[in-house]
């Protein structure tokens, strides 16, 4: 399984329009990150988990073929606002997405074009289909298994594949839902940055705690802001099994 980290920023993306700071001025390929999204790849099965804003220059750098299916953490924009672009993957066929019942609401009133009786042609082709956490899907040869987190007062779902794991935005996670991530060895998690708490994301301290309590074995922060610092830096301030992710970053399991 091949797993490419497609955009590792938070909702503004690094750098920040108008900002000057030290990270947004960096020349450091590292320090230039997209939305967040990530894609999953066996050599039969392509999943997309999230379709962000950026996903036209995310998926520019990647070979053209068929997209399997489409996982929806959440309904906010920088994680779903680049659905219309996936119109050229229609051509291998409808595109299956899978969301919660909030975010398949919010997929229905972003994009109702899409699901009307009449459709004007070029519209994306979308089979939307409602999932819930604790559930497996099964898709072409991946077992997925959607489990619900926090983002402050939303539930939304990260989504586990055997060993390896993959959770945004999340503040909490309920007991039983982190059991189902026991035995997980390979954890991309949320961390916005190292102190000011926020009240709808984890920072760096509760990221790095989440992956001790599931004795992960390697552990990569995702989601970061431009507060982070630089990744030469902050990078060095981590603790061993942990590492800050980064744009076009690859994951061979």
């Amino acid at each position: 399984m091949r797993i490419t980290l497609l955009g590792t920023g938070t909702s503004c993306g690094v750098p920040v329009i108008g900002c000057q700071c030290e990270t947004c001025r960096s020349t450091d390929p590292r320090d230039k990150r997209l939305r967040c999204s990530l894609l999953v790849e066996t050599p039969s099965t392509r999943v997309l988990i999230d379709c962000g804003p950026d996903f036209r220059q995310q998926i520019m750098t990647m070979p053209f073929r068929r997209i399997d299916a489409i996982l929806i953490t959440h309904a906010h924009y920088d994680h779903m606002g680049g659905m219309d672009d996936i119109r050229p993957y229609c051509q291998f066929g409808e595109i299956n997405v899978y969301a919660d019942p909030i975010a398949r609401k919010g997929l229905l009133q972003m994009l109702p074009y899409c699901f009307e009786e009449h459709r004007y042609p070029g519209v994306p082709a979308i089979g939307l289909h409602e999932i819930q956490a604790g559930k497996t899907l099964h898709i072409g040869d991946l077992d997925i298994l959607p489990i619900q987190v926090l983002h402050g007062q939303l539930p939304i779902l990260g989504f586990r594949f055997g060993t390896f794991a993959y959770i945004t935005d999340m503040k909490t996670i309920a007991d039983d839902q982190a059991r189902l991530l026991k035995g997980v060895d390979t954890l991309v998690v949320n961390a916005l940055r190292f102190d000011r708490p926020h009240h709808s994301h984890q920072l760096v301290s509760d990221a790095i705690d989440f992956a001790r309590s599931l004795n992960v074995r390697r552990t990569l922060l995702t989601h970061l802001c431009h507060d982070i610092g630089l990744h030469a830096h902050s990078g060095k301030l981590l603790p061993e099994g942990v590492e800050l992710a980064y744009d076009g970053q690859v994951i061979e399991l």
